[in-house]
């Protein structure tokens, strides 16, 4: 009896070490699922983290690439390559960190790229800054330059001003001026022979006599003068055709000639025949040259 009840309770212990055995298994084997599990997803969640921050990077990186440009430069042939070849590499990176599943020799090469295209926007916006400083050095210059030129032009403007102030003084001191205007009327006889007269109704002609105020800046030389009669009513008498300027105007003028200037005490005398008869009152002239008034004076008929 004792023997049987020895085996009974072998048999048992048996069952129960190869239960714990069982359970034990289990156990390991549930354990190492789990951590292989949790490896798993800590790979995951790295992979999703490394993936989310390089495409915060790559956002970060077309946002410069975006400031080089409102700088609104003129970009060289090659730059614009570079910049077109570095957006064109960004959209594939965001492409590929938009796929739902990435690999870890896929991240690898994306964290690559990434470094290769910092780099290289790095490199980038430095030419850029250089070509916006090197523009702003020539703008600077260009400006100086502009500065320099409208100085010299305004002192030019300034000097030929002052030239031109000048010459016209040295034309009015150069300028011709009558002495000793005297007005005489004749009448004229048959025979040609002149006599004086102080009537209008026996006045054919006036004779304008005048010597020279001498003038050492006057050119000696022929000189043209042009002679204006003004009746008494104050009409000037004279051909519409007959056209000189003088005094800064356009004017008609009643008679010319040419005396020849040699800065002695030459006197000069212009004759003119009344094509019409002489009226009453006063006959007034006027003398010019070389642009500028020369003299005046009167004579009054009968």
């Amino acid at each position: 009896m004792s023997n049987q009840n020895d085996t009974v309770n072998r048999g048992d212990r048996n069952k129960i070490y190869f239960l714990i055995v069982v359970i034990a298994a289990l156990l390991g084997t549930n354990l190492y699922l789990y951590i292989k599990d949790e490896q798993q997803n800590g790979r995951f969640v790295s992979i999703n983290t490394e993936k989310d921050r390089l495409q915060l990077e790559v956002e970060k990186i077309e946002v410069e690439l975006d400031k080089a440009n409102e700088l609104n430069l003129v970009l060289t042939g090659k730059l614009q390559e570079e910049q077109q070849s570095a957006r064109q590499k960004i959209a594939e990176l965001k492409l590929s960190l938009q796929k739902g599943t990435l690999t870890q020799a896929n991240l690898t090469a994306a964290q690559k790229e990434v470094r290769e295209l910092r780099q290289f926007v790095s490199t980038h916006n430095e030419q850029i800054l250089r070509l916006e400083q090197e523009n702003l050095f020539l703008k600077t210059q260009r400006d100086s330059l502009k500065q320099s030129v409208s100085t010299e032009r305004f002192k030019t403007n300034e000097l030929e001003k002052k030239n031109a102030e000048l010459n016209a003084k040295v034309k009015t001191s150069a300028a011709l001026k009558a002495n000793n205007v005297l007005i005489t009327a004749y009448k004229v006889k048959s025979s040609g022979k002149n006599v004086e007269v102080t009537r209008a109704s026996t006045a054919k002609k006036l004779s304008v006599k005048f010597t020279i105020v001498p003038n050492q800046l006057a050119e000696k030389n022929n000189h043209t003068v042009y002679l204006r009669i003004f009746d008494p009513v104050g009409n000037l008498i004279a051909n519409e055709r007959n056209m000189f300027e003088a005094d800064g105007q356009e004017m008609q003028y009643t008679s010319s000639t040419s005396i020849a200037y040699s800065g002695d005490d030459t006197a000069y005398v212009m004759d003119w025949i009344n094509p019409n008869p002489f009226i009453k009152g006063d006959y007034s002239i006027i003398l010019y040259t070389d642009g500028f008034t020369m003299g005046k004076a009167s004579i009054t008929l009968r």
